[in-house]
C-alpha cells in the first residue's frame, strides 16, 4: 500500500509545478555563489517538464538526488537552502509531499537571506500560498499533516524541526481554511 504522501500521479504533476516555482524564487542564492553549476536549475527545469508530462517519475526518481548533492559544493546557508529546494521540487516525481519540502526550504532560503529582516520567511510563504493553484490546494489537501505519518518526508525526519517545520505547519494551516465560494455572474 502506497504512502498517503505519495499522491496520485496527476496530483503529483500539479504539486511538481507550484514546488518548481517555489525553488525558482530562490534558485538565484544557489547561483550568486556557484554560477557555473547547473544542478540546481536543471532539477527545477526537470521537475516543470515532470508537470507537464513531459517525463516520466521512473525517470525523474533516478534523478532525484543530483540538486541535493550541489548543496554540498556551497558554503552560504542561504545557497545550501536554495540547493535543496530545487532538490525537493524535483523529487516531488517520487513523492508529491516533497512540494511541502521545496515550499519550505524555499521560506527558509528566504530568511537566511535577509537575517535582518524578520519577516522575510513569512512573505515567502504567503507568496506561495497566493501562487498556489486550486489544483495544486486541492493535491496537497491529501497529505497527512506534518507528523503524522512516518512513511516519507513529513514523517520525523530533517522537515519536522525548525524553521522548515514551522514554514510547513503554516502552509498546511492554510490548506485549511475553506476556498470561497465560487462567484455566480
Amino acid at each position: 500500500m502506497p504512502s498517503p504522501q505519495t499522491l496520485s500521479v496527476a496530483d503529483r504533476r500539479v504539486v511538481a509545478a507550484w514546488a518548481a516555482d517555489c525553488a525558482e524564487r530562490v534558485v538565484g542564492f544557489f547561483e550568486a555563489e556557484a554560477p557555473a553549476d547547473a544542478r540546481p536549475r536543471g532539477a527545477i527545469t526537470r521537475a516543470r517538464a515532470f508537470a507537464r508530462g513531459e517525463l516520466s517519475a521512473a525517470e525523474e526518481i533516478r534523478r532525484r538526488f543530483v540538486a541535493g548533492r550541489a548543496a554540498r559544493d556551497v558554503k552560504t546557508p542561504a545557497a545550501v537552502a536554495a540547493a535543496h529546494a530545487a532538490a525537493q521540487a524535483a523529487a516531488v516525481a517520487h513523492m508529491g509531499a516533497h512540494a511541502l519540502g521545496a515550499a519550505a526550504y524555499a521560506a527558509k532560503a528566504a530568511g537566511l537571506a535577509e537575517p535582518d529582516r524578520p519577516g522575510a520567511v513569512d512573505d515567502e510563504i504567503r507568496w506561495q500560498l497566493e501562487h498556489m493553484t486550486a489544483a495544486a490546494r486541492s493535491a496537497l489537501r491529501l497529505l497527512p499533516p506534518l507528523g503524522t505519518d512516518r512513511a516519507g518526508p513529513l514523517g520525523p525526519g530533517l522537515l519536522a524541526a525548525g524553521v522548515l517545520a514551522a514554514a510547513i505547519r503554516a502552509i498546511q494551516a492554510d490548506l485549511t481554511i475553506p476556498d470561497p465560494p465560487a462567484s455566480s455572474s
